[in-house]
């Protein structure tokens, strides 16, 4: 955390233009990442689905064991 705020400050003091400018894209660029986060939890929830259901034959073997 710290370190972040000492490179934006470096940042600032150098290059304040830009600086300004990436705090002023950065709401934009996350927006735009926004849908690709959600397909990627979306994705991610059934693949954890599918590795349930093929793991459940093998889990209810060892339970019975």
């Amino acid at each position: 955390m710290m370190l972040t705020l000492m490179l934006w400050l470096i940042l600032l003091v150098f290059c304040w233009p830009l600086a300004l400018l990436v705090l002023m894209l950065y709401p934009l660029v996350w927006l735009l990442l926004l849908p690709f986060r959600i397909i990627g939890i979306a994705v991610d929830g059934v693949l954890e689905l599918l590795r349930t259901i093929i793991m459940l034959p093998v889990r209810l073997l060892r339970a019975g064991s």
